[in-house]
């Protein structure tokens, strides 16, 4: 049963300051992605949309003399930490399930590796999922945090969305109750 909704986190004052200052078209379409993702991968869809809708809502914007600096931002920027915590804390006021609401912050702390030391990480099949709809839906120097959408256009394709997940855990349920 799925607890939260992305209409829900949509909807909430803190995903709106946080999530469109990272670029909320880039966090819609990288929630389909992780959606298309997760039926591939056999990953729940519900956390793994949740969690790469979220996945920057850390970001700091990095500014020097008035003019975003993209090198500043790539040099010290740890928002996979930061969003981490922000989404868990979130997660849990909207009543997920604590240890949904753990595994989707883990899957947002993990979705890069752009603050840790060279070196390998592992990841979880969610984590590898929700990093997999990020670089799906990157572009050079960041671009994709500036793309634009309506309040109204992300509310319907969440929506949207909300219902495929649904009808996937339904579907998932009925398989393994028979």
């Amino acid at each position: 049963m799925r607890h939260v909704t992305l209409v829900q986190l949509f909807e909430h004052p803190i995903t709106q300051k946080y999530v469109k200052r990272s670029g909320m078209a880039h966090a819609v379409a990288c929630a389909y992605h992780a959606y298309h993702l997760a039926i591939k991968h056999e990953v729940d869809p519900d956390r793994a949309t949740k969690a790469a809708f979220l996945h920057d809502i850390g970001h700091y914007t990095w500014y020097r003399d008035g003019q975003w600096d993209y090198n500043l931002y790539k040099e010290y920027d740890i928002h996979a930490i930061k969003g981490s915590e922000r989404a868990h804390k979130l997660l849990i006021r909207l009543g997920e399930h604590p240890r949904t609401a753990k595994e989707i912050a883990l899957a947002i702390l993990l979705h890069t590796d752009s603050y840790l030391p060279n070196g390998y990480l592992e990841l979880n099949p969610l984590q590898h999922v929700v990093a997999l709809a990020d670089e799906a839906d990157e572009e050079p120097g960041g671009e994709h945090h500036y793309r634009t959408i309506s309040d109204r256009r992300a509310r319907r394709m969440l929506s949207l969305l909300d219902k495929k997940v649904e009808a996937h855990s339904n579907k998932d349920y009925i398989e393994r109750s028979m």
